[in-house]
């Protein structure tokens, strides 16, 4: 293939930009800030299960408090009505005043069992009402560190992508200037070679695989027309001849 060295010459211009393209790419994937949100992420949805548990308790706590208030006051009516039919003397059988005292008694021995579990009920639901207020602290201040990271990397990501849409614009304008079949050959080879399809021969060496020429090649390039598209015999990259090149 051939084609004329100042086109050869801005195909390097044109790698430099997919290089440049390259970078930004590597860049936006790297953020930091996607680690972060990512680890926040994970924190927040491991603070809202504890949360909706302890939210859980607490609900069900409420309502075994609830179910043992309401046992209490059935206790306590039926204790009252009780208290008084004796006090009114309606009751005048020996036999069933006795009855009526021994379940005054044991309804307030069973009156004070219930109130100790109402009392324990309500230590419990208060403790789960702390915790439930913790989580509740804990999965907002995470939140608000997920979207000060989040407002972070879309900043970043937006100049990012910024440089990439100017820096693409100009590899258009670069790559329209090169003949088509010269930069459907780069690109094959940008492609097959990791993102470097063209490196400059620099001081008999070349810039794409870092290796210099032996003498046999540096005299089949320096024999070879200003016009020859050159390959490097070892990567095969097209091999681009400027002043520096050591020829």
């Amino acid at each position: 293939m051939n084609a004329a060295p100042a086109d050869q010459i801005r195909l390097l211009d044109v790698q430099a930009l997919d290089v440049r393209l390259t970078q930004l790419q590597h860049r936006r994937r790297t953020l930091p800030e996607h680690e972060e949100v990512a680890g926040l992420e994970a924190d927040l949805a491991q603070h809202r299960d504890l949360l909706v548990a302890a939210q859980t308790e607490e609900s069900d706590t409420e309502r075994e408090q609830a179910k043992a208030e309401k046992d209490v006051d059935q206790v306590r009516q039926r204790a009252v009505r009780d208290q008084q039919r004796l006090d009114s003397g309606a009751v005048t059988s020996p036999k069933d005043l006795e009855n009526l005292q021994r379940e005054i008694a044991s309804l307030a021995r069973r009156q004070s069992d219930l109130e100790d579990v109402v009392l324990e009920v309500m230590e419990r639901r208060e403790s789960v009402q702390e915790r439930v207020a913790e989580l509740t602290g804990r999965v907002e201040s995470v939140q608000a560190k997920i979207t000060d990271a989040t407002a972070r990397r879309d900043a970043s990501v937006g100049e990012i992508d910024a440089e990439a849409g100017t820096v693409t614009k100009e590899r258009a304008a670069a790559a329209g200037e090169i003949p088509a079949d010269l930069l459907k050959l780069y690109d094959k080879l940008r492609e097959q070679q990791g993102g470097v399809g063209a490196a400059r021969l620099y001081q008999r060496r070349c810039e794409g695989c870092r290796l210099e020429l032996n003498i046999t090649e540096i005299n089949d390039v320096r024999a070879a027309a200003p016009d020859t598209v050159v390959r490097c015999e070892n990567c095969r990259r097209i091999l681009v001849r400027t002043p520096e090149s050591g020829l």
